[in-house]
């Protein structure tokens, strides 16, 4: 049987959703709002979150119909997260909308997937940011039907309304936020914190078995966070075309020195080759099609592209890009986060090179 060859091109629905999601955050995401929030102690924009979520019903775009979600693709999920990417949006799209419905899809639960394709409950898969698919999975703690343990590096735990806690036994359990101890860490990222999980004998509920959950979790966000990371990259490369043709020395544009140009040049052809990766990756989560090396290929290079993205962009800007209130510095932590989120780089090619049969002597 012949594999279909993927579309990586934009639907005309696709490209409607983009300009709809792009337009709401134009007017509720300016950068300037993000480094304030990032700044208090409310990092999460839960306003905003419900525009997205209960307004535009993008919580609910991987949920079936029939469990009162949109019942849409991971091509859609893709490009919300591309435009959020864009931002460095600081809302808990990935982990609530992608992995914790994910997890929820495959224990076939109900009840919770309705509330969260409403956007009115948050969830979160308590386990770190750092794991890859297919990672060994910390859990918790089951005695006497109760949870205890401790698990860190958990992002945007601290906008959950309801946690996904893997526990020894093998079960994946939903525990009410409110009865967990929720303690924020020192985060690169202010934009998506991390926390530290604390169960001292808090009632779960069983969902499901934990392990083929969370691997579908994880491996839908590696897939979908390398369109949060086109959308970075594209960010960064277009304000430091549209800044060098602006900025002037010896009397013409910074940007038509040539030196300039072939750093420029070769920062779109990475780009370019990511946003095919993450088109791929995407489509691969839609069809089920080589979906696992798809996702390890494109989580191999997204995360190098969007650092170095990020980080031409800020050495380019020159000293106004240095500064703490221009967004360049946004999208860098947002990068290198990014660059160790559901594995590693390295971590990716290695399992590239176990599904192709290319190990390293």
């Amino acid at each position: 049987m012949s594999r279909t060859e993927p579309d990586l091109l934009y639907s005309e629905e696709e490209e409607a959703l983009r300009a709809a999601v792009r337009d709401l955050l134009t007017d509720h995401c300016d950068p300037a709002g993000v480094i304030a929030r990032a700044e208090s102690d409310t990092p999460h924009d839960r306003a905003l979150w419900k525009s997205l979520a209960e307004g535009m019903g993008l919580a609910g775009l991987l949920v079936p119909e029939e469990l009162g979600g949109q019942g849409a693709s991971h091509r859609e999920a893709a490009v919300v997260l591309e435009e959020l990417g864009r931002a460095v949006a600081p809302v808990p799209y990935l982990a609530s909308a992608v992995a914790a419905t994910e997890a929820l899809l495959e224990c076939g639960d109900r009840e919770l997937l309705g509330r969260l394709a409403s956007g009115r409950t948050v969830g979160v898969l308590a386990v770190g940011l750092h794991l890859a698919p297919g990672g060994a999975q910390p859990a918790v703690r089951l005695e006497d039907g109760r949870l205890h343990g401790e698990v860190t590096g958990v992002a945007d735990a601290a906008a959950a309304d309801v946690l996904l806690v893997p526990a020894r036994d093998g079960g994946l359990y939903a525990v009410e936020a409110d009865a967990a101890t929720v303690t924020l860490q020192t985060s690169l990222d202010l934009t998506r914190p991390l926390a530290t999980v604390t169960l001292t004998g808090v009632q779960g509920r069983r969902l499901g078995d934990a392990e083929p959950a969370v691997r579908r979790a994880l491996r839908s966000a590696a897939g979908l966070l390398a369109s949060e990371q086109l959308g970075l990259a594209e960010w960064a490369l277009t304000e430091t075309v549209r800044y060098l043709k602006e900025r002037k020395q010896f009397n013409r544009p910074v940007g038509g020195f040539q030196a300039l140009k072939h750093r420029l040049a070769q920062l779109w052809l990475e780009v370019v080759s990511l946003r095919a990766a993450a088109r791929a990756a995407a489509d691969a989560l839609t069809t089920g099609e080589d979906t696992d090396l798809t996702v390890a290929v494109a989580q191999s290079y997204a995360g190098p592209v969007a650092v170095h993205a990020a980080e031409e962009a800020l050495q380019l800007h020159g000293g106004i890009g240095m500064t703490w209130e221009h967004p360049v510095h946004l999208c860098l932590k947002r990068a290198k986060a990014d660059s160790i989120a559901y594995g590693t780089a390295g971590a990716h090619r290695a399992a590239v090179a176990g599904l192709v049969g290319l190990q390293a002597p």
